[in-house]
């Protein structure tokens, strides 16, 4: 029932973690994928192992922050395939802190990351799935934009908006047959994860073993989320929109 042969899909923060595993899964299920990513050795790798496994996929190198780059990554698609079929908004960062401690400086950059790229991906891209008579936006939120969290407080705020931002959009754009969806990930092993650690002063083992307490045993790996972002992709989940999904092993329930 999955099947995105033909689709040009654009997936951010792309060069590790969930955005890696999706970018991944999406050509495996035959999207032709431009990978997006600050860091351009990371994105470079995974583009490589993309076309190695026989997919089709190509690196753009992006501050997801800055218009210009934003348009660069849709230009390469639309050059490339036509157009944006999928777009997944998954680049995000989280700074570990009160509203006290927190800096004016990480404060902005998360909301930068986290949420203006949203605007300036999508805004780009939804002209291209109107005229192409629709498309599929996945946004990624959190289990912290749902509910609250211990001293990333940047961060709940910034997914939380994402969270409503996602309805907004639905909103918005479903009269030009343009869904939007928002997965909410649970604690997930990625280099972040690993970061938020550190940010700490915590060890990672430890964290990552606190991470699990949660009704499935486990914290998430990487294509747990990649598989629902397919889903929403694709046309299975052609009357889903505006949705909130948490794939957390049932942390948040």
């Amino acid at each position: 029932m999955i099947d995105l042969t033909g689709k040009s899909a654009v997936v951010t923060g792309a060069g590790s973690g969930i955005g890696r595993a999706t970018a991944g899964v999406l050509a495996e299920l035959g999207a032709a994928v431009v990978l997006a990513d600050i860091d351009e050795t990371s994105g470079t790798e995974a583009a490589k192992e993309i076309t190695g496994a026989g997919g089709e996929a190509a690196f753009v190198r992006c501050d997801v922050s800055k218009a210009a780059d934003c348009d660069r990554v849709i230009d390469a698609a639309r050059q490339a395939h036509g157009g944006v079929d999928v777009l997944f908004n998954n680049a995000g960062i989280i700074r570990r802190s009160t509203v006290c401690e927190i800096t004016e400086d990480d404060w902005d950059l998360v909301m930068a990351v986290n949420i203006k790229s949203i605007m300036l991906m999508s805004a780009r891209a939804v002209p291209l799935m109107a005229a192409a008579g629709g498309g599929s936006i996945v946004n990624t939120g959190s289990g912290w934009g749902i509910k609250g969290g211990a001293q990333a407080v940047s961060y709940c705020a910034s997914k939380g908006a994402v969270v409503n931002m996602t309805r907004a959009m639905a909103i918005d754009h479903g009269p030009q047959n343009i869904r939007v969806n928002c997965v909410c990930p649970g604690d997930t092993a990625t280099g972040m994860l690993a970061d938020e650690a550190r940010q700490l002063g915590e060890s990672v083992n430890a964290f990552y073993e606190d991470a699990a307490d949660r009704p499935l045993g486990r914290i998430g790996q990487p294509r747990d989320i990649a598989s629902t972002v397919a889903f929403l992709a694709s046309d299975a989940a052609a009357f889903v929109s505006g949705a909130v999904i948490a794939v957390d092993g049932a942390g948040t329930a």
